[in-house]
């Protein structure tokens, strides 16, 4: 530590470690939803070969499977952003107001990727009305993914620093 950075708080260090643990929770089930996809996808090519639980099921059952779990983590995502909008960023913004321009981009990057989660479900109905279309929904889960994984590493680069700083629980 250099003579000018403050020393971070055990509540900082705290907010820090929760803030990661979150972000990765949210990439390993994003990464968990790609491989559902994926198999589902494989089991369309090839429906007689049982490769996991979910091709065991018939296609209609993967198809809603892939659906309450994609819902499921959409809704996780829509949390995640709405504690951070409310409670995380106010915080910081409280104890420093030099992160205001910082805090207001994110806030809009989660209007957007709440933009896309709704493309996403909107992929999933169309899907289980007619399922030629796991490739919309896939491509959507794509789209979701590049946003959301690129905001996630953007949050850590600008915000771990003043969390820790601050002394910020989340």
């Amino acid at each position: 530590m250099s003579e000018d950075e403050e020393p971070i708080s055990g509540l900082g260090r705290a907010g820090q470690q929760m803030l990661l643990a979150v972000h990765e929770h949210l990439r390993e089930e994003l990464a968990k939803l790609r491989e559902v996809i994926s198999e589902v996808a494989k089991g369309r090519a090839s429906a007689v070969q049982a490769r996991s639980y979910l091709n065991q099921m018939t296609m209609r059952q993967n198809y809603w499977t892939l659906g309450a779990f994609c819902a499921a983590y959409c809704r996780v995502v829509s949390v995640h952003h709405a504690i951070e909008d409310q409670q995380m960023f106010a915080d910081l913004r409280a104890a420093d107001q030099s992160l205001g321009p910082i805090l207001e981009r994110l806030r809009q990057e989660h209007e957007g990727i709440a933009r896309v989660l709704a493309e996403v479900d909107a992929a999933l109905v169309a899907m289980v009305d007619d399922e030629n279309r796991l490739s919309d929904t896939s491509a959507a889960v794509d789209h979701l993914a590049e946003l959301l994984l690129a905001h996630l590493q953007d949050e850590e680069e600008q915000l771990l620093e003043p969390i820790g700083r601050l002394g910020i629980r989340i």
